[in-house]
């Protein structure tokens, strides 16, 4: 084998003098056009909002009225109750969706197919309405009810948020469960471990990584989501801003108020879920942040 050749001669590479060479810097002008007017735009909206026929001290005012603050107590309070149950309906409905039971698997796919098929608002207006299919219920001989006093605006939102959530997450843990290696449950089965004991102790802690972020997600639609409630007169953030604006006609302040604490909460909550993430994300090589 022959050594290379470099121009000039000998086996090592030529050096070049860059010092004839001009450094002339990429100018992005298409960029700099889109920002200007971006800018701009964002200029007008301001100034729009500034001048236009809005009593911003009312914002200010209503932005701490007890109605307000009371609404948002509640918003968060169903969210983090519905939540909590969605994730249990949720790993349940997974679990029985991989088992090899047909019944189980049958009965899963049905639970995601009619929750996740039917609108969220409707299902509310079911559950808030169900005394006129139900009016008593219980168990006959034993002890009966009348449904119209158990199916309060919350109990109808925490069932009816909390239902739907479990078909939405169920599918979140199954996909968790399946990028676990198969391998751990081999490994799990041939120390004598049951298949709960295997998903308890082996394999939902590692599907965590996977299943924390899309979950996270959801907690935080699930702020938002809890406006729903209002159409079932539930006493939420949105609800509470209704009923005051409907009694000073103060309509955009009130919603301006409202929106402002949902993006508070919002805001916090994506702290948090960053946190978290990084917490079950230890020991991987990726850094997102």
């Amino acid at each position: 084998m022959t050594e290379q050749q470099y121009p000039g001669g000998g086996d090592q590479p030529a050096k070049i003098d860059l010092s004839e060479y001009q450094h002339v810097p990429q100018r992005y002008y298409g960029r700099i056009f889109f920002s200007v007017i971006i800018l701009a735009l964002l200029a007008l909206l301001i100034n729009a909002f500034a001048h236009g026929k809005i009593e911003w001290s009312f914002v200010g005012q209503f932005l701490t009225a007890k109605a307000i603050l009371f609404g948002l107590g509640n918003t968060i309070v169903m969210s983090i109750l519905a939540m909590l149950l969605g994730v249990i309906f949720g790993v349940i409905i997974a679990v029985m969706r991989m088992s090899q039971n047909p019944v189980l698997r049958a009965v899963a796919i049905g639970y995601t197919w009619i929750f996740r098929g039917t609108p969220l608002i409707l299902q509310l207006l079911l559950w808030f309405n169900l005394a006129l299919i139900f009016p008593v219920m219980g168990i006959p001989g034993l002890f009966s009810f009348n449904t119209v006093d158990i199916m309060t605006p919350f109990m109808a939102a925490l069932l009816g948020l909390s239902i739907n959530q479990g078909a939405y997450t169920s599918e979140v843990v199954r996909a968790g469960l399946l990028s676990v290696d198969l391998g751990q449950y081999e490994a799990a089965k041939t120390i004598g471990m049951t298949r709960l004991h295997a998903l308890r102790r082996i394999i939902l802690p590692q599907a965590m990584r996977v299943i924390i972020p899309p979950i996270g997600n959801e907690f935080i639609s699930m702020v938002k989501t809890t406006s729903l409630a209002s159409m079932i007169q539930y006493s939420e953030l949105l609800y509470n801003a209704q009923t005051i604006y409907f009694a000073n006609a103060r309509v955009m302040e009130l919603l301006f108020v409202a929106g402002i604490w949902y993006l508070v909460a919002v805001t916090i909550l994506s702290l948090g879920q960053i946190r978290l993430e990084r917490h079950f994300g230890r020991g991987t090589q990726r850094r997102d942040r």
